[in-house]
This record gives C-alpha cells, structure tokens and sequence, in this order.
C-alpha cells in the first residue's frame, strides 16, 4: 500500500502515518519499494501487529504533546518489539537545552528509563531474551551492569511502577518513565520525560513529573483497551 492509502485505512494525518511507516522499516518489519509502496517484510508477520502499533501511535501522540506543553521537556513512546524495546514517536522539549530522543533508537534495557519499565514487567525468558540480544553495556559511571543489582532495579520498578535514568545512559540527563498496562497486566508500552539534570529539580517535582506520567499512560491505556485504565 502507499503512503495515502495507510493513512486513510488508519484515519491518521500524512506525517504520522510516515513516522509510523519509517519506523516500522527502520526496524525491519517494513519493505518499501522503489514506487513508495509498503509491504510487510518476509517473515514478520508474527513479529509485530501494525494495526497495535498504528492505535499506539494514534492514541499516544495527542498526549506525548499535551505532557511536554505541560512540563515543557522532551516527551517518548516506546514499545516491545520482539527482542527489543523501540522508541516510535518523540515530542521535542521547545527549550533550547534540552534531552533529545530518536525514533527508531533502540534502548538500552538496563540504562533507559523507557526499557527498564519495559523489561521489568516481562517474564524472566523475555526479560534474558531482551537483555542479550541488546547486551549489558556501560554508558557512564552511573550505568548499572551488575546483574544482581540490575535484577533488584528491575523489582524496584515492578514494585513502584516507574522506572528512572539518572545519568545512566547519559551524562547530565534524566528521565522518568512509566509502563503502559494492558488488559492482563501486561506491558508492550511505556512513555517517558526526559531533561537536562540541571532542570530536575527536588523530590517534589519528581513526584508531579511521575504523576502526570501516570495519567498520560494510564489515558493511553484507557484508549487502547476501554473503559478503565488497568494499573
């Protein structure tokens, strides 16, 4: 199908409809031709749902952008693939120091705030499967490669549901993120805030950043499964 075609079956505008396009082929679950047509690509047809993500996407990006009006900061989506936790929609902070997140920028599981609160709601095979197929890899003094300590940050967050990176994959940065639950309990979603250290402020802001996280993924949740947002 071309690029107007997706976008009118999905009733989604023309620039998130190739946001969602090139994320998918970014990631390999996409083919598109010479011509501009897109088809899925050998063998993924039991890898992701288009349609999941498509709804993800719609539902999400109206509140990616309410949230980072909100906290002026940069806002991010992620979600589970089948060995890796990918970022698939970026609301850029208007300040001019700012974090900065990419889609299509595979995440870390045990650095980012997005793939902690990912990886620590999956069973313990997904959970290994996730973390060798990304590796356990050191990006500052900060990050935890430990494996003992990385199984007790992984419990911390299922216990708190949220998940942090304090200048664990990068130096001055941090972010809060918050997993996106599905009927069961499951999570394949989380959205985050990311922020220069400097801007992070006390333990009182934290708590308003994590508890406007906690609306803006319980309001996705709600619009992707209906009725109450599961916690």
């Amino acid at each position: 199908m071309a690029l107007n075609e997706v976008a009118q079956r999905l009733q989604l505008s023309k620039t998130s409809t190739f946001r969602l396009l090139r994320t998918l082929e970014t990631s390999g679950c996409l083919v598109a031709s010479e011509m501009g047509r897109y088809a899925l690509a050998p063998g993924m047809n039991s890898v992701v749902s288009t349609q999941t993500v498509a709804r993800l996407l719609r539902a999400g990006i109206p509140l990616l952008q309410q949230l980072s009006r909100q906290l002026r900061e940069t806002t991010s989506l992620a979600a589970l693939f089948d060995n890796r936790s990918e970022v698939i929609a970026v609301v850029e902070s208007p300040q001019p120091i700012r974090m900065s997140n990419i889609v299509g920028h595979i995440l870390p599981p045990n650095a980012s705030s997005l793939g902690k609160a990912i990886t620590a709601f999956q069973n313990e095979a997904r959970r290994e499967n996730l973390l060798r197929s990304y590796g356990v890899y050191r990006f500052t003094t900060h990050t935890i490669t430990d494996r003992h300590e990385l199984d007790r940050e992984f419990a911390r967050v299922r216990e708190q549901k949220f998940a942090t990176d304090l200048e664990e994959s990068v130096s001055d940065g941090q972010c809060f993120g918050v997993p996106i639950f599905g009927r069961g309990g499951e999570v394949n979603a989380a959205v985050s805030v990311s922020m220069p250290k400097a801007r992070a402020g006390d333990a009182a802001l934290r708590e308003t950043i994590l508890e406007v996280l906690r609306v803006t993924a319980e309001q996705i949740s709600v619009q992707l499964h209906g009725g109450k947002g599961v916690k």
